[in-house]
């Protein structure tokens, strides 16, 4: 395969490709052992490599394929699974949670302004880091002081149409990049 010597490669995808080729390379060594001693395959651990392998290609997808992820954060765990399978279908790596959970790298966060009052500094630090997109049913002044506070990137008032998210997704994600 030739090579193009001019560029150097994104540093991101770089390490992303060996942490994953070194996660592979443990989990082949466990079974090759396994195999070699006649023994039966330490199954939890070989899980918990493929997992993390898997976690791994995730993110070397994400930055060879430019994929966004978005985690849609909502108390209404029905509601946030729809989101988050129509963003799915549009293309975008997507889960739901009723819970904050850390962000991955470039993840972009849909968040249910009614969930902020359950978080606690550590939290409400955690999503102003994250310039969330706000969805909310009140689009009264206090709600949108509130997202203000949190450094929100986008307000959108529920129901919100998904070509909408859509949009504010990737104006979130065009200026994150900058």
């Amino acid at each position: 395969m030739a090579r193009d010597t001019g560029s150097s490669p994104d540093p991101e995808l770089a390490a992303a490709l060996h942490r994953l080729r070194s996660t592979l390379a443990r989990l082949k060594a466990e079974l090759e052992l396994a195999e070699t001693g006649g023994e039966t395959p330490p199954i939890p651990r070989l899980l918990g490599d493929l997992r993390e392998a898997l976690e791994l290609l995730s993110a070397v997808e994400a930055v060879a394929l430019n994929v966004v992820r978005v985690l849609v954060l909502d108390d209404d765990e029905r509601l946030g699974e729809l989101t988050a399978r129509g963003l799915r279908r549009l293309g975008y790596e997507a889960e739901s949670t009723p819970k904050l959970r850390p962000l991955r790298s470039g993840e972009v966060l849909v968040l249910d302004l009614g969930l902020v009052t359950s978080l606690d500094a550590n939290g409400r630090a955690a999503l102003r880091a994250a310039k969330p997109i706000v969805v909310t049913g009140s689009a009264d002044a206090a709600s949108r002081s509130l997202a203000t506070s949190l450094e929100a990137s986008d307000y959108l008032v529920k129901p919100v149409e998904l070509e909408d998210l859509a949009a504010a997704i990737n104006r979130r994600t065009v200026e994150g990049s900058r």
